[in-house]
């Protein structure tokens, strides 16, 4: 790639040497999406030389690398400050290229760059910009023309799964690769006020290019949450507005046409904007329109980022203090609320600019299909239901023991900055503890894994032993929700959910019917209460009563002989 730049102390030299002849050199570095007439997408070697280039043209800006993802090679993040930084500088943070079919976000923060090394846009005083270049490198190596088969341009693009076969935007709890524990390290970091992830949505057809996903408002909670709704979300709409850039939040349909109302995705944990939520980052996905041309969603993403850079200007002040007020809010709570639903009681309608659309016999299946009818658009009410209400709560306790065996996830909470501090010795100490009382499992894997849900938990304080070495994690921390998220089983994108604590599922004892039987009678003689209500089960339960080995189970089950570890949790709850 040719490319023409000059270096800041060439720049002192030739303006030393001819005074004030000399004007401003720009940066003048072409990309693949400016040479082909807005065609094509910088290939992932094109976009870190272009980041390079740009951090020796300027001394404003600089390039890093941080660990190594799973294709083995290194994630990046660039930074570019102002002229003048205030003191108190707030940070955005642009994730690009987590699903590289997906580039839009790739060109447009390299022609944000390129504006603001060449001001043509001011990068205000109290922002630094922090952009990872492109996140799924394995995926943007697996360059193709034919995996985005709803997409409309660009020519070639990158593929969803990682160098793993990982969808990135679904390991930010369970950490299954190399990209997300970099990604740790880059987010702890930067600790941005604001963080983006830049999108092309799938689903229905509408006129608008650009729809928002931002974190949703009552799993965000405090005064954040509130602050993204009410002033941040519709200020930014209307700047928008003013570009002559209608934008709707992310409509979030699959096979039917809007028109019937749709609801707020919710970005659980696994997602990136539901992780960074946990540190009270402002979190949106941009998400472009996959059918509108590609130069077109390039330059929509662009406008937004810089309209994003502006109103995190204009509210710096507000946004820094609601942030620090989330973190005060969630330390000083006795309850935790959790696993969020949709209420389908609250809505809000507005105006929605889409196209007509019918459903048409279909010349493939001769059934009936949806059709766009985009010559026909129009304007029709929609219902958007954004409103969610937690399903579960828990006790927020003083701390967590967690045994020391559980490498996986002890390096997870220190990637992740939870201070956490091991036993000096052994020791007996008063606990809540968990017992697995119900759960489900998905029939399908779902990145590589077979997902829990639906788990509850019983509870009891015994004397436990604790052994020198094990983790006391106390939750009165920044990390706190990130704590509450993991550790706690029943939370949707929970460590347990995520199969972290399978081997406790399963039993690693059992018995011979024909050797128990004796055991069991000695021992229903011996405990007449147990076998009291061993017969009140038979009676009321008839298929029990008809099956031998499960009568006998039970039995084992009150036993003695039956393992402690099976279906316990074996993290400890200490509380207040």
């Amino acid at each position: 790639m040719k490319y023409i730049y000059l270096k800041k102390t060439f720049i002192i030299f030739t303006t030393l040497l001819l005074g004030s002849c000399t004007s401003e050199i720009d940066f003048t570095f072409s990309t693949s999406f400016e040479k082909s007439a807005g065609k094509q997408t910088a290939t992932y070697e094109e976009a870190i030389d272009f980041y390079k280039k740009a951090a020796d043209f300027s001394d404003r800006a600089s390039l890093q690398k941080f660990d190594e993802t799973d294709l083995g090679k290194p994630l990046h993040l660039f930074t570019i400050k102002p002229e003048k930084p205030a003191k108190e500088a707030l940070s955005i943070l642009i994730l690009n290229g987590i699903h590289p079919g997906e580039p839009d976000g790739i060109d447009a923060s390299m022609l944000l760059v390129k504006r603001i090394l060449n001001a043509s846009f001011v990068l205000p005083e109290h922002i630094i910009l922090h952009i990872v270049p492109v996140y799924n490198i394995g995926g943007a190596l697996h360059r193709n023309s034919t995996s985005r088969v709803n997409q409309k341009g660009p020519e070639n693009y990158g593929f969803r799964g990682n160098a793993l076969n990982y969808d990135l935007n679904r390991d930010f709890i369970k950490s299954d690769t190399k990209n997300s524990k970099a990604f740790y390290k880059i987010y702890h970091q930067v600790n941005p006020s604001v963080f983006i992830d830049t999108h092309v949505s799938n689903g229905a057809d509408y006129q608008y290019t650009l729809t928002h996903l931002f974190t949703q408002t009552e799993q965000l909670g405090g005064t954040l949450g509130n602050f993204i709704k009410n002033e941040f979300i519709p200020a930014t709409e209307k700047d928008l507005q003013t570009k002559n850039l209608p934008i709707t939040p992310y409509v979030n349909v699959f096979n039917r046409s809007p028109s019937n109302g749709f609801t707020q995705f919710l970005d659980t944990p696994r997602y990136s904007t539901g992780y960074t939520s946990l540190w009270n980052s402002l979190g949106l996905m941009i998400e472009t329109h996959m059918l509108k041309p590609y130069p077109e969603r390039v330059q929509a993403t662009l406008a937004m980022l810089e309209s994003l850079t502006e109103q995190t200007a204009k509210y710096k002040d507000e946004i820094q203090l609601k942030r620090k007020q989330n973190f005060t809010h969630y330390n000083s709570q006795d309850q935790y609320l959790f696993n969020y639903r949709v209420d389908s009681t609250q809505f809000k309608t507005f105006q929605f600019l889409g196209y007509k659309a019918s459903q048409n016999k279909s010349e493939v299946t001769q059934l009936n299909r949806l059709k766009y009818h985009t010559n026909q658009p129009t304007t029709y009410p929609v219902k958007y239901y954004n409103t969610f209400k937690a399903s579960d709560s828990v006790i927020i306790p003083k701390a967590y023991v967690i045994p020391k065996a559980y490498t996986k996830i002890i390096e997870l909470l220190q990637i992740n900055h939870i201070k956490i501090s091991p036993l000096k010795k052994d020791q007996v100490i008063n606990a809540e503890v968990y017992h697995i009382a119900n759960y489900q499992t998905s029939n399908t894997a779902y990145e590589g894994h077979y997902l829990h849900y639906n788990t509850q938990v019983n509870r009891q304080n015994e004397e436990v032993v604790v052994k020198k070495g094990d983790y006391w994690v106390e939750t009165n921390q920044k990390g706190i929700r990130y704590l509450l998220e993991t550790i706690e089983p029943a939370a949707v994108d929970s460590f347990f959910n995520w199969n972290f604590f399978d081997s406790i599922l399963q039993r690693k004892e059992g018995f011979s019917p024909y050797v128990f039987e004796d055991i069991a009678l000695q021992f229903l003689e011996k405990h007449p209460n147990i076998n009291e209500a061993f017969l009140a089960k038979k009676l009321k339960d008839s298929v029990f009563a008809n099956n031998a080995y499960a009568q006998l189970n039970w039995i084992y089950q009150q036993t003695n002989h039956y393992e402690k570890s099976h279906l316990r949790y074996p993290i400890y709850r200490i509380l207040k």
